[in-house]
């Protein structure tokens, strides 16, 4: 099963903006126990969604300006990209049903 990448300042463009297939990004950190919930859900959703959406994740602590960049204030925040656009986006907890909904209009099946 594959997990959801881990998306940096360094790869945001190659891995997000360029992207050919959608990318689902899960703002999170450690302290977040809402995150730690949802985190299990993003490496389940990757593992079967996997060649049709790309999950990330960004640790907030470790990527502040990239957090501040897209405008993160609260976690976990779920923001989708097409296209190299925002297309959605989700704040707070969720379960898997939730997340796999911000995404499946936006796939190609």
């Amino acid at each position: 099963m594959s997990a959801g990448i881990t998306i940096t300042g360094g790869n945001f463009e190659q891995e997000v903006l360029q992207s050919p297939i959608p990318v689902l990004i899960d703002f999170w950190a450690s302290w977040c126990g809402p995150c730690k919930m949802i985190s299990p859900f993003i490496d389940q959703l990757a593992g079967e969604y996997e060649g049709k959406i790309k999950m990330g994740k960004v640790n907030v602590d470790e990527e502040g300006a990239l957090a501040q960049q897209h405008g993160i204030a609260s976690v976990p925040t779920l923001v989708l990209y097409k296209g190299g656009d925002i297309v959605a986006q989700k704040n707070g907890s969720a379960s898997k049903r939730d997340i796999e909904a911000i995404f499946t209009g936006f796939i190609e099946s």
